[in-house]
């Protein structure tokens, strides 16, 4: 054992490093996104969506230090990485909805175009609506129309389509059935 602790006391310690720059570095995102969402509109949901995302990101950029610290060999290194690309870009392309989604509902948190309890309307030449946004998710907005129809509408179409803020919120009528 103390043979092992001679021989990679190098590589124990930069893992030590790694794996403490991992934790200050989520606390410290945390912090920023949550003070960043506070100032902006502050819904929690969406923020804690945001932050998963980033801890992703983090954990994946530390395994591969991890892997670069414990001396794995930089061509297998790379063959490994491009296999993996290859098969997530596969799966990514089958189902580029789902990412462009989920990245849709990212730039929605960090731009704010609008917010829950706006009124907007969607110019879709197919489908023009106007509704009360209800929730944000990461792959759709909830809305409400007057006529209390509930429309679940994905994140990717909200940027593509052209958007007007009509008001705040549906002023205090009766919805229709």
């Amino acid at each position: 054992m103390m043979r092992f602790f001679e021989l990679y006391t190098k590589e124990l310690f930069a893992t030590g490093l790694v794996f403490l720059t991992v934790i200050l570095l989520r606390v410290i995102v945390s912090k920023a996104v949550k003070k960043y969402s506070k100032s902006h509109t502050g819904i929690e949901k969406r923020t804690n969506l945001v932050i998963k995302y980033i801890h992703l990101l983090i954990n994946i950029l530390a395994v591969i230090s991890l892997i670069v610290i414990w001396g794995v060999q930089k061509n297998d290194i790379m063959i490994t990485l491009s296999s993996i690309a290859t098969v997530v870009g596969v799966a990514m392309f089958a189902q580029w909805s789902i990412l462009s989604n989920i990245t849709s509902g990212v730039i929605l948190f960090f731009s704010f175009p609008f917010k829950i309890g706006d009124v907007i309307k969607v110019h879709d030449k197919d489908f023009p609506f106007e509704g009360e946004i209800i929730d944000i998710n990461a792959f759709h907005t909830d809305l409400i129309t007057k006529e209390g129809e509930r429309l679940v509408y994905p994140n990717n179409l909200l940027l593509q389509k052209g958007i007007s803020i009509v008001k705040p919120r549906f002023e205090d009528q009766e919805f229709t059935d």
